[in-house]
């Protein structure tokens, strides 16, 4: 029973793991295979010499009085290969979670950024492969885009949300619909927001249908819509096709929260904007009436996403509603005449 300690000595330096570690757990390992044996001895414990990197079994010997006075060396029939084996085996382990450790590092910085990969089939047809080159990363179904579809071999960029070890391995998630996906991606494409010129204030995402992004600037005469939407729409519409043509409103955020819903409105024209409770955070906008189905969107979703982005109560009119109420309120309140 035999270890090559050269080599043993020289991998726990490349994979900076503690040589007293591996060793011990060799010796467990291979107590434990000699404990399985029909020969097993009582009290017997394994020892790997650090020198010569033989592996032994050794049988303490008591006296009368209970004390250990000698230890014997016991050698059952065909251990010799099973320890060798037991060896092997441990130290292939201990090498892969020293691997799996340093993959779970490193991806554990990328743990609320963009990564991009390949997309691979399977065995799940529910989940997402993606190849990110040194472990493989999954998009469960909740983080996948409806509709959205992933063909094998594509590339694709992804949304870290959670990196661990797992049983088999380091394991990567990863999504597609989670909302801080589409401000990465224009942290990529937007040397301002890499810079800290323009910040991004707030998210609200309909994965495949529509985002909302507010943005303000932090230097004058630096226009934070502009830069997003970049030359000619070029950042935007990169954006865009990263996410299969999915909309994108982008628009200023404001201190005043009457200017901050409407322009969260977007691309609805607003005429005016009341706040109704400073509190409960509620306001009422007036639009056009030309503009009310532009301003609710389709089944509510444009100010549905707007009250999110915000964080307020938003109460829609149509200035043709506010004109004809405040025409009946101005007839009720004439005196009667007698």
């Amino acid at each position: 029973m035999h270890v090559d300690m050269k080599a043993l000595i020289s991998l726990t330096a490349e994979r900076d793991i503690p040589l007293d570690r591996l060793i011990t757990a060799i010796e467990i390992a291979v107590k434990a295979a000699y404990v399985s044996t029909d020969e097993a001895k009582p009290y017997a414990h394994a020892k790997l010499d650090r020198d010569t990197g033989e592996i032994r079994i050794l049988v303490p010997i008591f006296g009368e009085d209970g004390e250990k006075i000698d230890e014997v060396v016991d050698e059952p029939t065909g251990f010799s290969r099973v320890a060798t084996s037991t060896a092997r085996q441990i130290i292939k382990e201990k090498m892969r979670e020293s691997k799996d450790a340093e993959i779970v590092g490193e991806f554990t910085a990328s743990v609320g950024d963009i990564v991009s990969g390949v997309i691979q089939q399977g065995r799940d047809h529910r989940m997402v492969y993606i190849d990110l080159g040194r472990v493989e990363g999954k998009i469960p179904p909740h983080e996948q885009v409806p509709g959205e579809i992933y063909t094998h071999g594509e590339r694709i960029k992804c949304f870290v949300v959670e990196v661990k070890q797992g049983t088999r391995g380091p394991e990567v998630a990863l999504s597609r619909s989670h909302p801080a996906l589409v401000k990465q991606l224009f942290a990529l494409e937007v040397p301002e927001i890499r810079e800290r010129v323009v910040e991004v204030m707030g998210i609200a995402r309909e994965a495949g249908h529509r985002t909302k992004i507010a943005v303000r600037t932090h230097r004058a005469g630096v226009s934070p819509k502009g830069s997003l939407i970049g030359p000619m729409g070029a950042r935007a519409r990169a954006v865009m096709d990263e996410l299969h043509g999915e909309k994108i409103d982008i628009v200023d955020w404001s201190e005043d929260p009457a200017a901050y819903v409407g322009n969260a409105l977007a691309p609805a024209r607003i005429t005016s904007v009341e706040v109704v409770n400073l509190e409960s955070r509620s306001a009422k906008v007036v639009v056009p009436d030309y503009q009310l189905s532009l301003a609710i969107g389709k089944d509510g979703q444009n100010a549905r996403l707007a009250a999110r982005l915000t964080g307020w109560r938003i109460d829609i009119h149509s200035d043709a509603e506010s004109t004809t109420n405040q025409a009946e309120s101005a007839e009720n309140s004439q005196p009667e005449l007698g």
